[in-house]
């Protein structure tokens, strides 16, 4: 197995949607014992504790009165984007969210990064939505639901342009499920089509996967993994404000996770959406925990076997 050097950032989150406890992720996924867990694999780690945004900007407004805490998720943008660039200077870095408009900024340093070592940069994002909307046309106004959008170039003003659009091809939306008709129209005009659950009832985890991990390896690229908990079936997973039923199971999680080890191509990963206010005696920071422990290299014969957690 090869050792990483692992980054921990924590990114406390809490301004993309409207439901309070994201920014408590980062101290759950700690609790949940995440730096030992990379550290019995081999992999040296680097906490660099959690972040702060800088001051929010003047004057950010945007037409769509729905829009909810643009200030503060520009802010945050900016100061991700800034942390994940020096990060991927010296290893890979594992964020700790906080909800997914965290990605509005790693997804800009991970773009800023390829751009300079001269190789495309791909996303695989394992959610249940594909956060395709555009500020004007979100009608929910949180802002968790635009980073893919924003990645592949639609115009998201008054966010920074985007560093280097991903191109359609290089984005994987693996394991959607709910799809509002604005993003599935604007999907559909930018030719990027989803691996949603019903190619994985049809074709497995496997066959698709693979396919697109070799795309990446082809193109010599860098590829950024985005895990958002309502991938995950809630009956699994209850910690996350954005439950949608028909989730990836326990051993499709896992195999997804073991797929990415063995394909030695991930640069990059973003943990999101976990709510420790909503979970069950942390059993989601666990699995959370659990499945970075197989993408990083743990074996199946190597998970520690726990006693039921509903037993007294």
């Amino acid at each position: 197995m090869t050792h990483r050097h692992c980054i921990l950032i924590g990114a406390p989150v809490d301004s993309g949607q409207r439901r309070p406890g994201c920014l408590m992720g980062p101290a759950a996924l700690r609790v949940a014992g995440i730096a030992e867990m990379l550290t019995q694999l081999g992999h040296s780690v680097d906490d660099r504790g959690d972040l702060a945004h800088g001051p929010l900007p003047q004057g950010a407004r945007c037409p769509n009165p729905a829009v909810h805490a643009l200030p503060q998720t520009m802010a945050w943008q900016q100061t991700l984007a800034g942390a994940g660039r020096t990060a991927l200077d010296h290893g890979m870095p594992i964020w700790l969210g906080g909800d997914h408009s965290l990605s509005l900024g790693t997804l800009a340093a991970s773009a800023a990064h390829a751009l300079i070592n001269n190789r495309p940069l791909f996303v695989l994002w394992l959610d249940a939505h594909s956060d395709f909307h555009t500020l004007e046309s979100t009608q929910s106004g949180n802002l968790h639901g635009i980073p893919i959008a924003y990645a592949a170039g639609r115009d998201c003003t008054p966010l920074p342009p985007f560093p280097a659009p991903v191109p359609p091809a290089n984005i994987c939306l693996f394991g959607i499920r709910s799809v509002d008709q604005a993003e599935h129209a604007a999907l559909l005009a930018h030719d990027i089509t989803p691996l949603d659950m019903r190619v994985i009832d049809e074709q497995g985890i496997t066959a698709p996967l693979r396919a697109f991990l070799d795309r990446v390896a082809a193109a010599d690229g860098h590829l950024h993994v985005s895990l958002d908990v309502d991938f995950l079936d809630p009956g699994i997973a209850p910690a996350v404000g954005t439950t949608v039923p028909g989730g990836a199971s326990f051993r499709e999680a896992h195999l997804v996770m073991e797929l990415l080890h063995e394909s030695g191509l991930v640069t990059a990963v973003d943990l999101v959406e976990l709510n420790p206010f909503l979970d069950e005696r942390g059993r989601t920071a666990h699995l959370m925990v659990d499945l970075l422990a197989s993408l990083m290299g743990r074996k199946v014969f190597d998970r520690p076997t726990r006693a039921w957690r509903g037993r007294a």
